[in-house]
């Protein structure tokens, strides 16, 4: 039976007892303080669940040392979800350096609270507490560490998760779906142990148990044991794995560990229109919930924002999307998207301005390739250079000029980023619209690099596109009384990258006058592209050597992405000098750094 959605989905037994709950269905646990917004998973699965009929309460960042808070709601009816939170715990805990970071945007106040590999930590602690009740992982945490993978900040191969972890389900993906038929067949009577045919789940045998058959057609990958002393095997593995990620035509992936077996069914079909708009117009508050005395600063950047699709068919190989929300667009109706501005414009605090529209690329929103129906995604090759995929902005700039009409709305902003190799490939010329109506003073694009040899391993548009881009963006600047400007995201220390390519990469900036506070040192994070090369020195689907930079010359990379910071200008000379290129210092216009 359905139930009605609570004002917050509860944290304690006495708001439980306010809904008549005396036992919670489902409890999710959490990395991060419960925020009720959609772009906090912890709101969007209790939400989910509970249209569904379950009933849910949060444990958000309770204290691991401790048993109380993992007791503070008791036992549930049907099982334990961990959801450890919006970023990877590691990413969240640690620099790119490995330096501890010390504050948490996603707790109040910034107070770090969650531990090192939350997903194992809180397992752990739950399975000791409550053995005999079910337990699902999901998150990115959890996704993204379903394969025996690198891990760099012990910088060892370490199991999947699934067997490290005490647990008898993985969701991976954005996990509404899967969620919820776990809901349903648990309590209709089935055990964790029963639901092995769930598309985006992964699951385990004991080895003595497997007998290869599955509900979906599989293919082994090379082992636990083969990949942890060969990095060829793990390149080779992380390809085929990677290969598979296709909802319509992947297939079970197998990968044995010593004492156990890992298999991944393949991913979920990406959820319609209809049931998309539906999650995204469930009664989420956009606010913390009221038993936070200290703002979380996480919230503030998307409070007023809007999620108009999920998935990126961009495919950069240094991101983890095709392994999570897959390549495939998933588009809301404009429909829906004007009804939840309605709902944003009627909220206190709102000051008319929904500060962004879009998803993992903004830009993205509305197109579509003939294949995807039928056959899914290709992931032998790049979708933005191949003919079959439409490219069109007309659907985006529809939707942005209704958003612009709704009452009580005065700007309307992209402020998640762009694909800028899109935008001039549009014969409509979209720029010009985006730069009159929807970029508040800065236009966010991420080309990375200008070397041609590092882009493309990188899986971005080359030099030529970038410069042609920038080009049309000064071209919208000339009829316009104030300057918008670039901010391009930059990164260092990728597999591939020399100082020769960085100090190129310096000059370019220097010449371009470019403004390089958006810059990133390359982070090895599970399940890349980049992370297998930063790992093997292998291009996983070639098997080709690929120069990876660690150390000193890492650090000197990224001083020389900062050249202009001073701190850092001992190590941009010896960038420069190791690259043979005396002619950038001096004092002519041309050079980075004065001569000493």
């Amino acid at each position: 039976m359905k139930k009605r959605q609570p004002k917050f989905l509860p944290m304690s037994t006495r708001e439980g007892k306010k809904l008549n709950i005396d036992q919670f269905d489902i409890i999710l646990v959490s990395g991060d303080a419960y925020v009720d917004h959609p772009s906090f998973s912890t709101a969007v699965v209790g939400r989910v669940l509970w249209e569904a009929g379950f009933s849910v309460g949060v444990i958000a960042q309770p204290d691991w040392k401790a048993k109380e808070d993992f007791l503070s709601l008791g036992s549930p009816r049907l099982f334990f979800a961990v959801c450890p939170g919006n970023c990877d715990s590691l990413v969240n805990n640690y620099t790119a350096a490995k330096k501890r970071r010390s504050e948490d945007l996603y707790s109040p106040g910034g107070i770090p609270k969650r531990p090192d590999r939350a997903a194992i930590v809180y397992s752990d602690k739950i399975h000791a507490l409550f053995p005999e009740v079910p337990l699902v992982l999901g998150g990115i945490e959890a996704s993204l560490r379903r394969f025996a993978h690198y891990d760099y900040w012990s910088d060892t191969v370490r199991h999947a998760i699934l067997a490290d972890a005490p647990a008898d389900l993985l969701v991976y993906g954005m996990g509404e779906q899967q969620v919820t038929e776990i809901a349903r067949r648990i309590s209709s009577g089935e055990s964790p142990g029963d639901l092995t045919d769930i598309p985006g789940t992964v699951y385990r045998v004991p080895p003595s148990e497997y007998d290869g058959i599955s509900r979906f057609a599989t293919i082994e990958i090379p082992s636990y044991s083969e990949v942890w002393n060969d990095r060829v095997m793990y390149a080779r593995a992380f390809a085929m794995h990677f290969l598979e990620q296709n909802p319509y035509v992947g297939k079970a992936v197998v990968q044995r560990h010593p004492k156990t077996v890992i298999i991944q069914n393949p991913p979920a079909l990406p959820l319609p229109t209809r049931e998309l708009d539906a999650v995204y117009e469930l009664p989420y508050r956009r606010e913390a919930h009221p038993a936070y005395t200290l703002p979380v600063q996480a919230l503030e950047t998307v409070r007023f924002s809007l999620t108009s699709h999920r998935g990126c068919f961009g495919g950069c190989s240094f991101c983890a999307l095709t392994h999570h929300q897959g390549r495939i667009i998933q588009n809301r109706s404009i429909e829906s998207l004007e009804r939840e501005a309605a709902r944003i414009a009627a909220m206190p605090g709102f000051r008319g301005v929904i500060t962004d529209v879009g998803g993992p690329t903004a830009n993205m929103f509305g197109m579509e390739c003939s294949r995807w129906a039928r056959a899914g995604p290709c992931l032998d090759r790049s979708c933005t250079e191949c003919p079959t995929l439409k490219i069109s902005h007309q659907r985006q700039l529809e939707l942005l000029t209704r958003l612009r009409r709704v009452p009580g709305v005065r700007h309307v902003f992209i402020g998640s980023g762009i694909r800028y190799d899109l935008l001039i490939k549009d014969p409509e010329k979209p720029l010009s619209t985006l730069c009159e109506f929807h970029v508040s003073g800065h236009l966010k694009v991420a080309p990375e690099h200008i070397s041609p040899h590092v882009t493309g391993l990188m899986g971005k548009p080359g030099r030529e596109v970038f410069e042609k881009f920038l080009e049309e963006f000064e071209n919208c600047q000339e009829s316009r009384d104030r300057r918008q400007y670039i901010l391009p995201y930059f990164m260092s220390g990728h597999p591939g990258c020399t100082i020769n390519d960085m100090v190129d990469l310096a000059e370019f900036i220097h010449t371009m006058h470019l403004y390089t506070e958006q810059v990133q040192d390359f982070t090895p994070t599970p399940m890349t592209v980049s992370t297998c090369m930063y790992y093997t020195g292998l291009n996983p689907f070639t098997l080709e050597p690929v120069h990876v930079p660690k150390g000193r010359e890492k650090r000197i990379q990224r001083a020389l992405l900062q050249y202009r910071d001073r701190k850092g200008q001992h190590q941009v000379r010896e960038g420069i000098l190791a690259a043979g290129r005396g002619d950038l210092l001096g004092n002519g216009k041309r050079c980075l750094l004065r001569r000493e």
